[in-house]
Protein backbone atom coordinates (compact mmCIF):
# COMPACT_ATOMS: atom_id res chain seq x y z
CA UNK A 1 0.00 0.00 0.00
CA UNK A 2 2.78 2.42 1.29
CA UNK A 3 4.86 1.59 -2.56
CA UNK A 4 1.72 2.04 -4.56
CA UNK A 5 0.78 5.31 -2.43
CA UNK A 6 4.49 6.36 -3.51
CA UNK A 7 4.44 5.51 -7.00
CA UNK A 8 1.35 7.49 -7.60
CA UNK A 9 2.76 10.45 -6.00
CA UNK A 10 5.56 9.96 -8.52
CA UNK A 11 3.56 9.67 -11.70
CA UNK A 12 1.12 12.54 -11.02
CA UNK A 13 3.43 15.17 -11.98
CA UNK A 14 4.74 13.10 -14.63
CA UNK A 15 1.36 12.85 -16.07
CA UNK A 16 0.28 16.35 -16.15
CA UNK A 17 3.55 17.47 -17.88
CA UNK A 18 2.64 15.18 -19.98
CA UNK A 19 -1.03 16.19 -20.49
CA UNK A 20 0.05 20.51 -20.43
CA UNK A 21 2.81 19.39 -23.00
CA UNK A 22 -0.18 18.67 -25.35
CA UNK A 23 -2.12 21.82 -24.72
CA UNK A 24 -1.97 25.40 -26.35
CA UNK A 25 -0.86 28.66 -24.48
CA UNK A 26 -4.19 29.95 -23.53
CA UNK A 27 -5.56 26.26 -22.49
CA UNK A 28 -2.56 25.98 -19.54
CA UNK A 29 -3.42 29.64 -18.34
CA UNK A 30 -6.95 29.00 -18.02
CA UNK A 31 -6.42 25.90 -16.12
CA UNK A 32 -3.00 24.13 -15.77
CA UNK A 33 -5.17 20.58 -14.66
CA UNK A 34 -7.54 20.24 -17.52
CA UNK A 35 -7.62 18.19 -20.42
CA UNK A 36 -6.70 19.83 -23.80
CA UNK A 37 -9.33 19.80 -25.75
CA UNK A 38 -7.18 18.79 -28.84
CA UNK A 39 -3.95 17.70 -28.84
CA UNK A 40 -1.16 20.06 -29.81
CA UNK A 41 1.57 17.68 -31.43
CA UNK A 42 3.28 20.98 -32.76
CA UNK A 43 4.52 21.78 -29.44
CA UNK A 44 6.71 18.86 -29.82
CA UNK A 45 8.03 20.03 -33.31
CA UNK A 46 8.45 23.59 -32.08
CA UNK A 47 10.36 22.46 -29.16
CA UNK A 48 12.35 19.93 -30.97
CA UNK A 49 13.28 22.73 -33.38
CA UNK A 50 13.45 25.70 -31.49
CA UNK A 51 15.77 23.83 -28.82
CA UNK A 52 18.12 22.52 -31.06
CA UNK A 53 17.33 18.55 -29.66
CA UNK A 54 18.54 17.06 -32.50
CA UNK A 55 22.19 17.81 -31.66
CA UNK A 56 21.64 17.77 -28.09
CA UNK A 57 20.21 14.25 -28.07
CA UNK A 58 23.00 13.16 -30.34
CA UNK A 59 25.60 14.01 -28.05
CA UNK A 60 24.37 13.12 -24.68
CA UNK A 61 24.12 9.50 -26.66
CA UNK A 62 27.02 9.85 -27.44
CA UNK A 63 28.68 10.38 -23.70
CA UNK A 64 25.97 8.10 -21.88
CA UNK A 65 26.13 5.05 -23.81
CA UNK A 66 30.52 5.47 -24.31
CA UNK A 67 30.63 6.41 -20.95
CA UNK A 68 28.32 3.44 -20.01
CA UNK A 69 30.01 0.80 -21.50
CA UNK A 70 33.33 1.71 -20.67
CA UNK A 71 32.17 1.89 -16.56
CA UNK A 72 30.62 -1.52 -17.19
CA UNK A 73 33.12 -3.70 -19.03
CA UNK A 74 36.48 -1.96 -16.11
CA UNK A 75 33.97 -2.94 -13.22
CA UNK A 76 32.79 -6.11 -14.33
CA UNK A 77 36.41 -7.18 -15.01
CA UNK A 78 37.81 -5.56 -11.69
CA UNK A 79 34.86 -7.30 -9.75
CA UNK A 80 35.71 -10.28 -11.18
CA UNK A 81 38.87 -10.50 -9.60
CA UNK A 82 38.54 -9.28 -6.73
CA UNK A 83 35.60 -11.38 -6.00
CA UNK A 84 36.82 -14.97 -7.53
CA UNK A 85 41.35 -14.20 -6.81
CA UNK A 86 43.07 -14.26 -3.58
CA UNK A 87 46.27 -12.00 -3.86
CA UNK A 88 48.05 -9.75 -2.46
CA UNK A 89 46.55 -6.21 -1.56
CA UNK A 90 43.02 -7.53 -2.52
CA UNK A 91 41.98 -6.17 0.79
CA UNK A 92 43.31 -2.58 -0.37
CA UNK A 93 42.57 -2.65 -3.67
CA UNK A 94 38.69 -3.07 -3.24
CA UNK A 95 39.20 -0.21 -0.09
CA UNK A 96 40.77 2.17 -2.35
CA UNK A 97 37.59 1.51 -4.87
CA UNK A 98 35.03 1.29 -2.11
CA UNK A 99 36.61 5.27 -1.08
CA UNK A 100 35.11 6.78 -4.67
CA UNK A 101 31.83 6.13 -3.12
CA UNK A 102 32.33 8.78 0.02
CA UNK A 103 34.20 11.58 -2.08
CA UNK A 104 31.53 13.82 -3.01
CA UNK A 105 31.85 13.79 -6.98
CA UNK A 106 31.04 17.95 -7.20
CA UNK A 107 33.70 18.76 -4.88
CA UNK A 108 36.23 17.53 -7.24
CA UNK A 109 34.79 19.39 -10.23
CA UNK A 110 37.81 21.91 -9.91
CA UNK A 111 40.81 18.97 -9.60
CA UNK A 112 38.72 17.86 -12.88
CA UNK A 113 38.66 21.35 -14.95
CA UNK A 114 42.70 21.48 -14.16
CA UNK A 115 43.27 17.96 -15.40
CA UNK A 116 41.52 18.00 -18.40
CA UNK A 117 42.99 21.75 -19.45
CA UNK A 118 46.21 20.27 -18.74
CA UNK A 119 45.35 17.48 -21.14
CA UNK A 120 44.15 19.99 -23.85
CA UNK A 121 40.35 18.00 -23.43
CA UNK A 122 38.19 20.55 -22.75
CA UNK A 123 35.26 20.81 -24.63
CA UNK A 124 35.40 17.66 -26.17
CA UNK A 125 33.09 14.41 -25.62
CA UNK A 126 36.16 12.79 -23.53
CA UNK A 127 35.85 15.59 -20.52
CA UNK A 128 32.81 14.31 -19.75
CA UNK A 129 33.13 10.69 -20.86
CA UNK A 130 36.70 10.16 -18.03
CA UNK A 131 34.89 11.74 -15.25
CA UNK A 132 31.66 9.94 -15.60
CA UNK A 133 33.63 6.47 -16.34
CA UNK A 134 35.61 7.45 -13.33
CA UNK A 135 33.42 8.34 -10.99
CA UNK A 136 30.97 5.05 -11.21
CA UNK A 137 33.45 3.00 -11.29
CA UNK A 138 33.13 2.54 -6.95
CA UNK A 139 29.67 1.75 -6.98
CA UNK A 140 29.72 -0.27 -10.12
CA UNK A 141 32.35 -2.59 -8.63
CA UNK A 142 31.14 -2.92 -5.08
CA UNK A 143 27.48 -4.18 -6.45
CA UNK A 144 29.08 -6.65 -9.25
CA UNK A 145 31.60 -7.20 -6.72
CA UNK A 146 29.12 -8.39 -3.74
CA UNK A 147 27.12 -10.66 -6.67
CA UNK A 148 29.89 -12.71 -8.15
CA UNK A 149 31.33 -13.51 -4.67
CA UNK A 150 28.16 -15.50 -3.83
CA UNK A 151 28.95 -18.02 -6.47
CA UNK A 152 30.35 -21.48 -5.64
CA UNK A 153 33.68 -22.67 -7.08
CA UNK A 154 32.37 -25.74 -9.08
CA UNK A 155 31.37 -23.03 -11.86
CA UNK A 156 34.79 -22.00 -12.44
CA UNK A 157 35.94 -25.57 -12.06
CA UNK A 158 33.41 -26.76 -14.46
CA UNK A 159 35.06 -24.52 -17.23
CA UNK A 160 38.83 -25.85 -16.24
CA UNK A 161 38.07 -28.95 -16.67
CA UNK A 162 36.64 -28.56 -20.28
CA UNK A 163 39.68 -26.31 -21.21
CA UNK A 164 38.52 -22.19 -20.42
CA UNK A 165 40.81 -19.90 -19.48
CA UNK A 166 40.10 -17.21 -17.13
CA UNK A 167 39.19 -14.46 -19.71
CA UNK A 168 36.94 -17.41 -21.09
CA UNK A 169 35.11 -18.86 -17.88
CA UNK A 170 34.59 -14.84 -17.20
CA UNK A 171 33.04 -13.97 -20.68
CA UNK A 172 31.23 -17.27 -21.41
CA UNK A 173 29.99 -18.37 -17.59
CA UNK A 174 30.65 -15.38 -15.09
CA UNK A 175 28.87 -12.69 -16.89
CA UNK A 176 25.70 -14.08 -18.53
CA UNK A 177 24.81 -15.32 -14.67
CA UNK A 178 25.89 -11.56 -13.41
CA UNK A 179 23.11 -9.94 -15.47
CA UNK A 180 21.06 -9.06 -12.89
CA UNK A 181 23.26 -7.17 -11.06
CA UNK A 182 24.79 -5.57 -14.63
CA UNK A 183 21.35 -4.56 -15.43
CA UNK A 184 21.13 -2.72 -11.64
CA UNK A 185 24.24 -0.98 -12.56
CA UNK A 186 23.00 0.26 -16.23
CA UNK A 187 20.35 1.76 -14.80
CA UNK A 188 21.68 3.43 -12.54
CA UNK A 189 24.49 4.33 -14.34
CA UNK A 190 22.17 5.74 -17.71
CA UNK A 191 20.26 7.77 -15.76
CA UNK A 192 22.94 9.66 -13.97
CA UNK A 193 25.01 10.06 -17.14
CA UNK A 194 21.74 11.06 -19.23
CA UNK A 195 20.68 14.12 -16.80
CA UNK A 196 24.14 15.16 -15.18
CA UNK A 197 24.51 18.95 -15.70
CA UNK A 198 27.12 20.60 -13.55
CA UNK A 199 30.11 18.89 -14.85
CA UNK A 200 28.93 19.44 -18.17
CA UNK A 201 28.47 23.00 -17.91
CA UNK A 202 31.71 24.11 -16.78
CA UNK A 203 33.65 21.40 -19.14
CA UNK A 204 31.65 21.74 -22.09
CA UNK A 205 31.41 25.33 -23.78
CA UNK A 206 30.73 24.51 -27.79
CA UNK A 207 26.57 24.20 -28.74
CA UNK A 208 27.58 21.68 -31.02
CA UNK A 209 28.79 19.31 -28.17
CA UNK A 210 26.57 20.10 -25.42
CA UNK A 211 24.15 17.27 -23.51
CA UNK A 212 19.91 17.09 -23.10
CA UNK A 213 20.53 19.14 -19.76
CA UNK A 214 22.25 22.04 -20.76
CA UNK A 215 20.17 22.25 -24.26
CA UNK A 216 16.88 22.19 -21.54
CA UNK A 217 18.18 24.45 -19.63
CA UNK A 218 18.94 27.31 -22.68
CA UNK A 219 15.81 26.75 -23.96
CA UNK A 220 14.23 27.44 -20.97
CA UNK A 221 16.10 30.34 -20.93
CA UNK A 222 14.68 31.22 -24.12
CA UNK A 223 11.26 29.68 -23.70
CA UNK A 224 10.47 31.58 -20.18
CA UNK A 225 6.83 32.79 -21.56
CA UNK A 226 5.97 29.66 -23.24
CA UNK A 227 5.07 26.67 -20.42
CA UNK A 228 3.87 24.20 -22.55
CA UNK A 229 7.37 24.22 -25.19
CA UNK A 230 8.91 23.56 -21.85
CA UNK A 231 6.20 20.55 -20.81
CA UNK A 232 6.89 18.93 -24.34
CA UNK A 233 10.75 19.61 -24.29
CA UNK A 234 11.46 17.96 -20.79
CA UNK A 235 8.93 15.53 -22.41
CA UNK A 236 11.11 14.49 -25.25
CA UNK A 237 13.97 14.28 -22.95
CA UNK A 238 12.42 11.77 -20.14
CA UNK A 239 11.43 9.29 -22.93
CA UNK A 240 14.93 7.60 -23.60
CA UNK A 241 15.07 6.94 -19.57
CA UNK A 242 11.66 5.39 -19.49
CA UNK A 243 12.15 3.18 -22.29
CA UNK A 244 15.23 2.32 -21.46
CA UNK A 245 14.40 1.55 -18.24
CA UNK A 246 11.63 -0.34 -18.58
CA UNK A 247 13.60 -2.79 -21.36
Amino acid sequence: TFLGIFAIINIIPFFWMIVDSFKTEQEYAANPFSIPTELQFSNYAKAWEVANMDTYFLNSIIVTVVSLIVTVLLGSLAAYFLARFNFKLRGATYAIFLLGMVVPIHATLIPIFLIMRNLHLLDTHLSLILPYTAFHLSLTIFILEGFMRGFPKDLEESGVMDGAGVFKIFWSIILPITRPAISTVVILNFIYNWNEYLFALVLISSSSLKTLPLGLANFVGIETASLTLQMAALTIAIIPIIIFYLL
